[in-house]
C-alpha cells in the first residue's frame, strides 16, 4: 500500500516457486499466464489493481532460493474512495477482516547482527580496496540485526505502524517479508513505465537551520552525487532496453523520509512493445541502488564480503495483474519475519571516498524504520 492505494490479500489460491538462476522472472510470467488461461475472469470494476492480481517477492541474489509468486483467494482493493473485492476460486467474499490489536503483545528483544559491527566495517574497508584497485565503481554492503519475541509478531499492527509513519512509501507484506520501501523500482500501466532512483543519503536534524545545511550539503556532495549518478545510469540502461521513449529528471531532487533524506531521480517511459512487467524486471534488477557497478563484480563482492544471506532484502517485491502491468518496489527498510524471530536489514552504497564508520552510522539510521515500528528499545 502507499498513499490512498492498497491491495490486501487473504488466503492462497495459487503459489509458484520461480526457482533460481537466469530466467526466474520469465518462468514467473509463463506460470502466471498459464494459470490465467484456465481462469474465467469477471472484472466489473476496471480499476488499477482490480481483477485477477498476484503478489511476489524475489530474492536479491538470483542464485538464492526463496522467491515466491502467489495469488490470494481474496483481494481487498482500495484507491481513494473506490473499493472492491476480488475472489479466486471458491473463496467466499463475506469474510471478517482481522484488525490490528491496540498494542503489540510483546516487545521484541535485540539479539544482535549476524556479523559484529567491527567485522562489517572491515568488509566495507575491503570493498573500498576493490574500488581503489579499479575492480568496481560501487558496491552496496548490507547488514542485518536479529530480534526475538516471546510471542509471534502482530503483522497487522506492524503494517499499520509502518504505513502511518511512512505513508509516501510502499508498505508491503509478502511471504513474511515486511517493510516500507521508499524506492519505486517499476510502475507499469497500459504501456507506460515509471521508476525512481534513490542513492546518496544524509541525516536530518530537528533544528531547521542545521537541517537546511544538511540538505544543501547532500546536494553539493561530490561523493553522494557520484553514487547517485551510478544508480541513475543503471536504471536508465535497464529501461532503455524496453522503452521507445524515456525521460528523467534533469537534476536530482531531495526525497525526505523521517530521519533521512536521499537524492532522487524520477524516470518516465513508453514501452516499445507490449511487455510483461516480469520481463522489464529482468532488465532492471538489481539496480546500482542495491547492487553496484559493474553489476557482476558487485554481486561477486557482496557474496564474498557481506557474510550473510540477504534473502528477499533488496529484491523486487510487488503486485501484478492480468494485463502484465503491476507495481514493484525494492524491498528496503524491511524485516524477514520467522514466527517469534526476525531479521532487520539495512545497507549503504560504498564508493570512492566512503568511510566505514559513516556507512555504519547510515545503516543504523535506516534500521530505525523497523526498530521503531517493532517498538524495539
Amino acid at each position: 500500500m502507499h498513499g490512498d492505494f492498497s491491495l490486501r490479500g487473504f488466503g492462497e489460491a495459487w503459489r509458484f516457486d520461480p526457482g533460481v538462476g537466469k530466467g526466474r522472472f520469465s518462468r514467473a510470467r509463463h506460470a502466471w499466464e498459464n494459470w490465467l488461461s484456465g481462469a474465467q475472469v469477471d472484472d466489473r470494476v476496471g480499476e488499477t489493481g482490480a481483477g485477477p492480481v498476484g503478489f511476489a517477492s524475489f530474492t536479491f541474489d538470483p542464485q538464492a532460493p526463496g522467491s515466491v509468486v502467489a495469488v490470494p483467494q481474496i483481494v481487498v482493493g482500495r484507491n481513494g474512495a473506490q473499493g472492491w473485492i476480488t475472489t479466486a476460486g471458491d473463496a467466499d467474499p463475506r469474510f471478517e477482516a482481522v484488525l490490528p490489536t491496540e498494542d503489540s503483545p510483546d516487545r521484541p528483544r535485540y539479539l544482535g547482527p549476524t556479523s559484529p559491527d567491527w567485522q562489517w566495517m572491515d568488509s566495507v574497508a575491503r570493498a573500498l580496496a576493490l574500488i581503489e584497485a579499479g575492480h568496481l565503481k560501487k558496491v552496496v554492503m548490507a547488514r542485518d540485526v536479529k530480534v526475538w519475541s516471546k510471542s509471534p509478531f502482530d503483522v497487522k499492527l506492524l503494517l499499520e505502524r509502518l504505513h502511518r509513519a511512512f505513508p509516501e512509501c510502499f508498505t508491503f507484506l509478502v511471504a513474511g517479508l515486511v517493510g516500507a520501501s521508499p524506492e519505486l523500482l517499476l510502475r507499469q500501466d497500459k504501456g507506460t513505465v515509471e521508476s525512481v532512483a534513490l542513492a546518496g543519503t544524509a541525516p536530518r536534524h530537528a533544528d531547521p537551520v542545521r537541517d537546511e545545511r544538511l540538505a544543501r550539503g547532500l546536494l553539493a556532495s561530490e561523493k553522494n552525487r557520484h553514487e547517485h549518478e551510478l544508480t541513475v545510469e543503471s536504471v536508465e540502461d535497464g529501461l532503455a532496453r524496453v522503452c521507445s521513449q524515456l525521460s528523467r529528471d534533469a537534476v536530482p531532487t531531495l526525497r525526505e523520509l523521517g530521519d533521512l533524506r536521499h537524492l532522487s531521480t524520477a524516470f518516465a517511459g513508453v514501452l516499445a512493445e507490449p511487455t510483461s512487467c516480469f520481463d522489464v524486471l529482468e532488465h532492471l534488477h538489481p539496480t546500482a541502488a542495491v547492487g553496484g557497478v559493474s553489476r557482476r563484480a558487485a554481486l561477486d563482492a557482496i557474496r564474498q564480503l557481506e557474510g550473510m544471506e540477504r534473502a528477499g532484502y533488496a529484491g523486487p517485491v510487488g503486485w501484478f495483474d492480468q494485463h502484465g502491468d503491476g507495481e514493484w518496489a525494492i524491498a528496503l527498510r524491511c524485516a524477514e519475519l520467522m514466527d517469534t524471530g526476525a531479521r532487520l536489514f539495512a545497507g549503504a552504497g560504498i564508493v570512492a571516498g566512503s568511510l566505514p564508520e559513516e556507512e555504519l552510522a547510515e545503516t543504523r539510521l535506516k534500521l530505525r524504520a523497523m526498530t521503531d515500528a517493532l517498538d524495539l528499545r
